[in-house]
């Protein structure tokens, strides 16, 4: 027996579904940070495995997480570009991870409309407990209880990593009998370009403040592998000259500090060094761009 499926993961931003696809996957595919509409983009992660059922069978399975943006009424056409993905990955799911956290609702019900009259399997995770108390969890497990009968609620910390296991086991339970749907070695169908820029989006994100990091977007120009030494160069694209000088700081501090950061990280998700070189390009508006936004991807991903 095989098992194949599409997990896609869905829920507001900054709730935590990034932290949890990592958890699942065991790569760091998706961007990590404390700042909400972090991810911008679908990306999967493959996991390929084998495990023993009750009766003693070896059944072998590929699960492919999609971890999607937050759910977000939109105010760019940016914005609207990621509500794309999220409703693509609505249509396309053999299951949902709808991920919430104690004390919020989803922003946009419409999503959630969808979600309720699909057919689809759902697994609610109510995620960031160790940030709660028992009375109020119980309260939120009720209340999605409520709103899709269908669903298995399961509480979670998935930076503590409680319950992902159990996540993990109601997914393959669900999980359908297909062939699998990549090649058993691929662990994501982004290039590793794509990863590139967003640890550094990701470093900007942390590192700066305000406006800033929500009107940052980085294209690597060029990427040239070495056995020793990769040599990226990368373009940050700003909306405003006062926000390069930002990103630039006094006498190129901070964005010396920028570099160092990111080719920290690029270094451990390749393996090997890195030359990194950064530079910075004012791009007015791109995020009501249509032909900027399809530069970044956005469009017809």
């Amino acid at each position: 027996m095989h098992k194949s499926g599409f997990v896609n993961i869905i829920g507001n931003p900054n709730v935590g579904k990034s932290t949890l696809m990592n958890a699942l996957v065991g790569e760091k595919l998706s961007i990590i940070t404390s700042k909400a509409q972090t991810t911008r983009h679908r990306i999967m992660g493959i996991v390929n495995g084998e495990r023993k059922t009750e009766n003693g069978e070896s059944v072998e399975f590929q699960i492919v997480y999609t971890d999607t943006p937050g759910i977000v009424n939109p105010h760019y056409k940016l914005h609207e570009s990621m509500m794309g993905f999220v409703n693509s990955a609505v249509q396309d799911a053999d299951l949902f991870l709808l991920v919430t956290e104690v004390g919020e609702t989803l922003k946009n019900q419409n999503v959630l409309q969808k979600v309720v009259a699909s057919n689809i399997p759902v697994i609610v995770v109510v995620n960031k407990i160790d940030l709660s108390d028992q009375a109020t969890i119980q309260a939120k497990i009720a209340y999605w209880q409520e709103q899709i009968p269908r669903a298995v609620v399961i509480p979670c910390s998935a930076t503590e990593g409680f319950n992902v296991n159990t996540i993990f086991d109601h997914i393959m339970d669900f999980l359908p009998e297909n062939p699998p749907y990549f090649p058993k070695d691929e662990l994501t169908d982004r290039s590793m370009r794509f990863f590139v820029s967003e640890i550094v989006r990701e470093k900007i994100l942390l590192l700066y403040d305000k406006e800033i990091p929500y009107s940052c977007e980085v294209a690597v120009e060029s990427y040239k592998e070495g056995e020793t030494l990769d040599k990226i160069s990368a373009l940050i694209f700003v909306e405003r000259d006062s926000q390069k000088a930002i990103l630039i700081g006094h006498q190129g501090k901070s964005i010396k500090k920028l570099g160092i950061e990111a080719r920290k990280d690029i270094e451990e998700f390749t393996g090997k060094k890195c030359f990194l070189d950064l530079r910075i390009k004012v791009l007015k508006d791109w995020r009501n761009s249509d032909r900027a936004l399809r530069q970044f991807g956005y469009e017809g991903d």
